[in-house]
C-alpha cells in the first residue's frame, strides 16, 4: 500500500502534471528500508526476474491487457488472477555479478521441461551447435507455482536441481521472508 501511495501515484502524478502520456511497462526496482520503500530504478520494460513469478499467476491474455494499455483503454478489461503462488529460482554464472566464464553446456533442461507447473526462462543463454550453453551472467530463471508459496518453493527448487552447468550458483534463501 506504501508503495502505491508514496511512490506509484506520485510518479504518474508527476508524469501527468509535465504533460507527458505514457502508456506501457513502468518498471519499478524498489529497496525496502527502516524508513520504508525507496526507489531504487525505474524502466520502461518489465522486470526480470519479477515478471517471471507474475506471469504464471495472469488468467488474461498479457497480449489483451497490452493491447488496452495502447488503447487507452485499460478501464474497460477485468485482469483476472490465478489463485496460486510462484517462486523464481535465478541460476546464474558462478562469480555473477562480477567475473564469470560463459559457453558452459547446460545440462537437463529436457527434464525440467516434463516437470509439472514449472518453466524455465532463458536469459544468459544461447544455441551452439545444437546445445545450450552460458552466455550471460544470469542463465536461467526457474519458476514454480503450487496453491502455496512453500510448494512453489519447493518446486522450483526440485527444477533447479535437475539442471547443471559447470561453476552454476544459486542463492538458496529465495522466498524464506515471504514464508515466516
Amino acid at each position: 500500500k506504501r508503495v502505491l501511495e508514496e511512490i506509484l501515484k506520485p510518479t504518474l502524478k508527476g508524469l501527468q502534471s509535465e504533460g507527458r502520456e505514457y502508456k506501457g511497462v513502468l518498471y519499478a526496482g524498489l529497496i525496502l528500508t527502516k524508513e520504508g520503500p525507496k526507489v531504487l530504478e525505474f524502466n520502461a520494460r518489465f522486470g526480470d526476474p519479477e515478471t517471471q513469478v507474475i506471469l504464471p499467476k495472469l488468467k488474461t491474455d498479457l497480449l489483451d491487457i497490452l493491447n488496452t494499455v495502447i488503447e487507452g483503454s485499460l478501464h474497460k478489461i477485468n485482469i483476472e488472477w490465478k489463485n496460486n503462488s510462484a517462486v523464481c529460482v535465478v541460476v546464474a554464472s558462478g562469480g555473477y555479478p562480477g567475473n564469470y566464464q560463459i559457453g558452459k553446456i547446460i545440462s537437463g533442461l529436457e527434464r525440467l521441461g516434463k516437470m509439472k507447473d514449472i518453466i524455465a526462462f532463458h536469459a544468459g543463454t544461447k544455441l551452439q551447435d545444437n546445445k545450450v550453453i552460458t552466455s550471460g551472467g544470469r542463465v536461467l530463471g526457474i519458476t514454480a507455482w503450487d496453491k502455496t508459496i512453500s510448494k512453489a518453493k519447493e518446486r522450483a527448487y526440485k527444477g533447479v536441481k535437475e539442471i547443471y552447468f559447470e561453476d552454476m550458483y544459486y542463492r538458496k534463501d529465495i522466498a524464506v521472508k515471504a514464508i515466516k
